[in-house]
């Protein structure tokens, strides 16, 4: 039920204060299997171009951008809610081998493999002599 009528003048003005938020980008299970962090993470409405991955000082940051892609100035808009959307995403990974870090991503779930560094390989022993 509807406290204010749905042709009421400007019915839209408080859709963002009102309506919990709509949409699931960005949201992501993380898990470890096989010595390895998987991320499956939601971007829907995103094209692999517009996603960008960087791990730096061990956080990786996962972010997409899109820009309005209609530029018809004939058309009469009603509403106009896809015109330009971002997010950014970090998670902190201590031992992350970056050098190994696959990505792919298929019908809008972005799905990134973190191998961990090996522990024996990370040390460094010296020799004494």
């Amino acid at each position: 039920m509807d406290l204010i009528p749905r042709k009421f003048y400007l019915d839209d003005i408080f859709d963002d204060f009102m309506v919990p938020e709509r949409t699931n980008v960005g949201k992501c299970d993380i898990y470890e299997k096989d010595n390895k962090y998987h991320i499956e993470m939601d971007v829907p409405g995103f094209k692999k171009e517009d996603i960008k991955i960087n791990l730096d000082n061990n956080y990786l940051t996962i972010s997409a951008e899109k820009k309005s892609v209609d530029k018809d100035e004939s058309k009469k808009y009603i509403r106009k809610e896809r015109t330009y959307s971002k997010f950014e995403r970090s998670i902190y990974l201590g031992d992350a081998d970056e050098e190994n870090i696959e990505a792919e991503y298929k019908d809008g779930i972005l799905n990134i493999i973190v191998p961990k560094i090996d522990e024996n390989k990370a040390k460094k022993y010296i020799e004494i002599k």
